[in-house]
């Protein structure tokens, strides 16, 4: 690595006159922060003082080299200065330092070491030292390094790679709904690049289909491959690359590092399963993480099923109540209009549980884990068991009983492939096409008769819990804990794990699962419009750009768009979430006090319609987005300077 790479122009100071070394080392600190080099300048200069604390950095000479490896630093850098008059720097020739360098290391790797050890073979040249005690800009201070560089390592020169063209690094981004995070994350990610003069491209796998694919040429070009996803992507064309995986919310929230995290060589070198088209086990993802990224595939293709099917069936019973039905067990098919959107709302809702395990399977076990996981997730449906496969009278284990069957069978399919591998080769072209799908169906059809009975008294027992809870007024308390668990983390793990939750429930087409469903969406509808009732009604703690883009916030919480508030969230995360937190619980609670039901999954205020109770839903909208701004406007104080 050359010193040239790390130093900047505008981190050198020239004809510097420091007091002392405590205003040295602080003008070489603001260099740093100057150049954008760190991401907290007070932690970075507490790592700088207590190395200084350790034994004085002066080398002698006239030469000090501050340096601190610190999680402050965002990449590997340098500043430099020149002090003609000289300042005490506790040098062991006690020689006053005119010439100082300091370095910013991260926490990982040995960095620092290596650039003290390069620029101490520069500077023991007298002759260089005493040119750059007397440069007279940044420029020249440059130009002399760059000089001793190459004559000092002319290897590096020779073997210095040529520029390569087109893309230096690549992007997938991708959420389970591939709604907002998986653009927003595209976008940082873009900026980020342009600003660090590093050209890149990013794919986006959204809802629409992934857009801006990479080709091979990109591929082959780069110097490696960022994975911002909640969902398992394909993976086995970056084969041989080095890849960084990450949650997508990084994408967001920490472009530059993710890049610099390529740029810098510290993502491990992808090795793709040759057995499988796909696989989602990059090196540096946690077992926790690939938990995560199997559910979310599973609930990514989920949701279309539940969201259109779910409005169907809300259709159906607003045509029955329109025509004067007012319930009873045929609610939703007495008219003939009704009884067909139920019939078609019931078809897509149907595969809601098959669809779930089935990628959840697929996502574990490639192609072989589908089959399994389908048919678990119908199973588990049925409610199939070994004394009743053909579920007569069996209770369905549901949604818990998919979730297992996606995990499951996607791990036993996974070993019985590896297992298989001692076969005969002559048997490889039978393996994807008989001997997997024949196993993978047996070993699913023997686990989900076995497991079905325990996970259907769970599933009851959980119908049953939430009935208690409402009979004994606990309803609130589940209604507040789902609001804020929709606001907390908005659109991450917490935010998922509650909708799933309510999605689920709708399954169970009972007054108290339509009572968890209101109350999962009003929590994700009240953060963005809080944030947004905050900018127009308390003006003066927000910049001007936080007030433009405000206002389109309530567009956002309105369409049920939870993402909206996360720049907000990001940018004062100890003021917002817990405002935006209180304000969805006080409103999820409210909507199960004011017993409103409802019976599609998405939408927002354009599904007002199906919900029981529309005038009471909304009120508890509004009385939880007031309390979150209320809140807000208390832990936010006005801003003294937009700038």
């Amino acid at each position: 690595m050359r010193i040239t790479d790390l130093l900047k122009k505008e981190g050198i100071r020239i004809g510097a006159a420091p007091a002392d070394k405590a205003e040295a080392i602080e003008q070489l600190v603001a260099l740093h922060a100057a150049c954008g080099n760190l991401n907290d300048v007070a932690a970075y200069r507490e790592g700088i003082l207590a190395r200084e604390a350790m034994g004085t950095t002066a080398i002698g000479m006239e030469i000090a080299i501050p340096h601190a490896k610190s999680a402050a630093v965002k990449a590997p850098a340098l500043t430099a200065m020149t002090a003609p008059a000289g300042v005490d720097y506790g040098s062991p020739d006690g020689m006053p330092a005119k010439l100082l360098f300091m370095i910013a290391a991260t926490p990982d790797g040995d960095v620092h070491m290596e650039v003290l050890a390069r620029m101490m073979q520069l500077l023991m040249d007298m002759d260089l030292t005493e040119k750059l005690k007397n440069a007279q800009s940044p420029e020249e201070f440059l130009a002399l390094i760059d000089a001793a560089e190459t004559e000092k390592f002319p290897d590096e020169v020779k073997a210095a790679p040529e520029k390569k063209e087109g893309f230096r690094v690549l992007a997938v981004t991708a959420c389970p709904t591939g709604i907002a995070h998986t653009y927003m994350a595209a976008e940082a990610l873009q900026k980020a690049g342009e600003k660090l003069g590093i050209p890149i491209k990013v794919e986006t796998n959204g809802s629409g289909g992934t857009k801006n694919m990479l080709t091979a040429e990109d591929i082959a070009n780069c110097d490696g491959i960022i994975i911002a996803a909640d969902k398992s992507v394909d993976t086995a064309r970056f084969d041989g690359k080095p890849v960084w995986s990450t949650k997508v919310a990084d994408g967001i929230h920490k472009p530059e590092e993710l890049i610099n995290k390529i740029m810098n060589g510290e993502a491990p070198v992808f090795k793709a399963d040759k057995k499988a088209e796909a696989s989602a086990d990059i090196g540096n993802e946690s077992f926790g993480r690939k938990l995560y990224k199997h559910l979310m595939n599973g609930v990514s293709h989920m949701l279309p099923f539940v969201v259109a099917g779910g409005i169907f069936i809300a259709i159906a019973f607003l045509i029955d109540a329109a025509s004067g039905v007012t319930g009873g067990s045929g609610f939703g098919t007495t008219q003939p209009a009704a009884s067909w959107f139920m019939a078609m709302g019931k078809a897509a809702f149907g595969f809601m549980l098959p669809i779930l395990a089935g990628f959840i399977a697929m996502s574990i076990a490639d192609r072989p884990g589908l089959l399994v996981g389908i048919v678990g997730g119908y199973l588990a449906s049925t409610g199939a068991t070994f004394a009743d496969p053909f579920a007569a009278s069996a209770t369905p284990s549901g949604f818990l009983g998919a979730l297992l069957a996606g995990f499951l069978a996607g791990w036993l399919i996974k070993m019985f492939m590896k297992l298989c591998d001692k076969l005969p080769k002559a048997l490889e072209g039978l393996k994807p096409v008989l001997i997997y799908p024949l196993a993978g169906l047996g070993i699913v059809a023997v686990m989900m008769c076995a497991v079905n009975p325990i996970m259907g008294v769970i599933n009851n027992a959980l119908s049953s819990g939430l009935l208690w809870l409402n009979q004994h007024n606990l309803g609130v308390v589940l209604g507040c804990i789902l609001g804020a668990m929709m606001s907390i983390d908005m659109g991450g793990p917490l935010n998922k794990a509650a909708y799933v939750f309510g999605t689920g429930m709708l399954a169970s087409a009972t007054t108290e699962s339509y009572q968890v469903m209101a109350s999962v969406m009003i929590g994700g509808m009240v953060p963005p419009i809080a944030i947004a009732l905050s900018t127009i009604f308390f003006k003066n703690r927000w910049t001007q750009d936080e007030r433009k883009n405000g206002v389109v916030n309530i567009v956002m919480g309105l369409s049920f768009i939870t993402e909206g508030a996360i720049p907000y969230a990001a940018a004062y995360p100890l003021k917002v979430i817990p405002s935006c937190a209180v304000g969805a619980a006080v409103a999820g609670g409210l909507s199960w006090l004011f017993s409103c039901t409802l019976m599609a999954p998405h939408g927002g205020i354009f599904v007002v319609p199906t919900i029981g109770k529309p005038l009471l839903y909304l009120l508890a909208l509004a009385i939880g987005s007031v309390v979150g701004m209320l809140m807000l406007a208390i832990l936010k104080r006005p801003i003294k300077n937009e700038d």
